[in-house]
């Protein structure tokens, strides 16, 4: 096996992370959003309309990110572009939640590698 399938094939196994928003549940039981690790290739994708989304992360690359990464328990797509409108009505303190759960992974992992 190459090198670049085995990396493909690792990268199959990693868990999913979630994140637990109150805000958007229903009958008392708060929404959990999945999603995976954030990849080159998700960067590359909100980076080429936000230049400095590693630098200056703005609300618009934010939600982007989250729709491109979340998922619902059956790894189907939580949201669509057709629902940035939505989402850019939250406030932003739900934005930063999520969007930090997504950020936070990539810390968690890292860590745990130190």
């Amino acid at each position: 096996m190459s090198i670049a399938k085995r990396i493909a094939a690792k990268r199959a196994e990693q868990e999913r992370g979630f994140v637990d928003v109150e805000e958007w549940g229903e009958a008392g039981e708060p929404l959990r959003l999945f999603f995976s690790p954030v990849s080159a290739r998700d960067l590359e994708q909100v980076q080429r309309k936000h230049k400095e989304f590693l630098s200056n992360p703005t609300m618009s690359a934010m939600v982007e990110l989250i729709i491109r990464k979340c998922e619902d328990e059956k790894g189907e797509a939580a949201f669509t572009l057709e629902d940035k409108p939505i989402l850019m009505g939250e406030t932003i303190n739900v934005i930063a939640k999520v969007f930090g759960a997504i950020f936070e992974s990539i810390s968690s992992e890292e860590h745990e590698k130190n």
